[in-house]
């Protein structure tokens, strides 16, 4: 069952494609394989380049999917013996 956000609708779930991870709907590019290139050093526009099926509009969306999903994640902290 596929499944698309109403706030990101570029992002989809999918668990025929790319074993269910966020990707760009129409494609198996993952949102965690944008943010793992960025965070590489890969420019936006070498991205563009090297992955001609996703636009500017796919790589701010998958960052700002990303960043949201950040945000409801807490990790608890412990306190130093």
């Amino acid at each position: 069952m596929k499944y698309t956000f109403s706030n990101f609708p570029r992002i989809s779930v999918d668990p025929e494609v790319c074993t269910g991870q966020p990707h760009i709907q129409g494609t198996r590019i993952t949102v965690s394989s944008i943010l793992a290139h960025l965070a590489g050093g890969m420019t936006l526009e070498t991205m563009l380049t090297e992955f001609p099926r996703l636009s500017k509009d796919d790589v701010f969306e998958a960052l700002a999917f990303a960043a949201g999903n950040a945000q409801e994640t807490y990790i608890p902290l412990q306190k130093a013996s």
